[in-house]
């Protein structure tokens, strides 16, 4: 299987998966007006499956180091196994929950908000499990961050007062996304080996974690989505129905969706062999910047803000990357 061989290059992998995780929710921004997050969701979803099937398929069984996707698989212990889809499943219900943060308040709020403090936990949890890198730049890293999260929920509460809307829901959905977020990783890290080039019977390849991570997406996909189109957070409930009369051009941006989504996970988990988990996870999650720039700029989402609000987006950036400065030194 391919394996990464040096921290520059896992740095770079860990850069790819901060440019995917920023940008995958333009795909829903992309589809028609009309279509509603939760049928999106399921496109993605899959999209997320394909994806790490074909990359166990090619990139996961090619090499000399490892083990390949098929032998590793077919030899895991049903404890790797299930803490792969334990990752699935909890990031699955913080993930749909991110989607409905974004459809209500927007992707220049819900990441911020959302994935920051997924950034915060995700660092603290991972960096206690495997403790890898140089705490202070770490953690003080992790501090700017927080800062930044309080700036940006700030400039949208302005946002929000002006237009005269209440921007509780939008919030505590991206809150709540994020408290859940940060914990999935660490349970598809622990299903590893922990040296890639070195198999350990019963552990997985990195590339066998992130397929069954992505079944546990799936599988629980069916309690979350099928609750949530019934219980929408917002709007009528939808059913089946309405998804099987959705444009070609709706359902192909849900898949690419996912298959944006997917080659940053599978680029950030390749990366923890080097980096280290919580490096990784850490450094993966400046998608926040990205996702911010994109809501800011291309969307327009602050379009009209009061005063005060536009040096409070610029000085969240701005920590934000210092910040992801930091937790890149750290190693």
């Amino acid at each position: 299987m391919f394996v990464i061989e040096t921290y520059q290059i896992a740095v770079l992998f860990c850069i790819i998966t901060m440019f995917a995780w920023g940008s995958w929710a333009n795909t829903q921004k992309l589809a028609a007006s009309s279509w509603r997050f939760e049928l999106y969701y399921w496109d993605y979803v899959f999209g997320i499956v394909l994806f790490s099937l074909l990359f166990s398929l090619t990139a996961g069984s090619t090499g000399e180091m490892g083990r390949p996707f098929l032998e590793d698989i077919s030899q895991g212990s049903s404890e790797n196994f299930w803490s792969a889809v334990l990752g699935g499943i909890l990031f699955n219900l913080a993930n749909i929950l991110l989607v409905a943060a974004i459809a209500l308040a927007g992707m220049s709020v819900a990441f911020p908000v959302g994935i920051g403090l997924a950034l915060v936990i995700g660092v603290i949890v991972n960096y206690l499990d495997q403790p890898i890198g140089n705490s202070t730049f770490l953690f003080g890293g992790v501090a700017l961050i927080v800062v930044a999260i309080l700036l940006n929920a700030n400039a949208y509460r302005k946002l929000s007062a002006q237009q005269q809307k209440v921007p509780t829901k939008g919030l505590v959905l991206a809150v709540v996304a994020g408290l859940l977020m940060g914990l999935f990783y660490k349970y598809v890290a622990n299903s590893m080996f922990p040296d890639f080039t070195q198999p350990i019977a019963g552990k997985l390849s990195p590339y066998t974690a992130v397929f069954l991570f992505a079944l546990g997406i799936l599988a629980s996909n069916f309690l979350f989505n099928t609750i949530l189109m019934r219980k929408p957070v917002e709007g009528a409930a939808v059913s089946f129905k309405d998804y099987f009369v959705g444009s070609g051009k709706s359902h192909l941006m849900g898949v690419l969706g996912g298959v944006i989504w997917c080659i940053g996970m599978s680029f950030s988990i390749l990366a923890s062999d080097k980096a280290g988990p919580a490096i990784s996870y850490g450094l993966g999650q400046g998608a926040t910047v990205v996702a911010a720039l994109w809501g800011i700029f291309v969307w327009k989402e602050f379009k009209g803000a009061p005063k005060g609000v536009t040096g409070m987006l610029n000085a969240m950036l701005l920590l934000y990357i210092v910040g992801l400065g930091l937790i890149i030194a750290a190693r």
